[in-house]
């Protein structure tokens, strides 16, 4: 029964797997993607192109790169983002102590303030395809 159990689990995970890389498959050519390849310290930063069986092909700087999908550990993509690409907020606050008068003559009044920020930014990235770990050996 254990067998059996361990069986459909890895059977469930290998699909699980072949999903995630179906939706990497289904990315719009030019989306920004991060690959983590096996023993890599740093990912490479690309632009998809396409995905099939075996291998990512993503365009680097000016050239297109074939990865084999056995090297790959994890992808990462940036969503397209949609609205407005500035977001703002503005925050006032009233101090309720009054504030001395600021010309001479006139009466103390409540002091405020005011501020606003604009953003303007990319989404962050979103992990779209992980390897499963291998089982271990028998």
């Amino acid at each position: 029964m254990k067998r059996i159990s361990l069986i459909l689990l890895s059977a469930l995970a290998a699909f699980a797997a072949e999903d995630s890389w179906i939706e990497v498959r289904e990315l719009k050519s030019g989306t920004e993607i991060r690959v983590f390849k096996r023993g890599a310290k740093q990912p490479v930063t690309a632009k998809f192109d396409e995905a099939t069986d075996e291998n990512l092909v993503v365009a680097i700087k000016s050239e297109q790169v074939a990865i084999a999908k056995d090297q790959i550990d994890r992808i990462d993509y940036r969503p397209s983002k949609t609205g407005a690409k500035v977001t703002s907020e503005t925050k006032s606050q009233v101090d309720p102590k009054m504030a001395p008068a600021t010309v001479p003559h006139d009466p103390p009044g409540l002091s405020s303030s005011s501020s606003s920020t604009m953003t303007m930014g990319k989404p962050d990235f979103e992990t779209i395809y992980r390897r499963l770990p291998t089982p271990p050996a028998k």
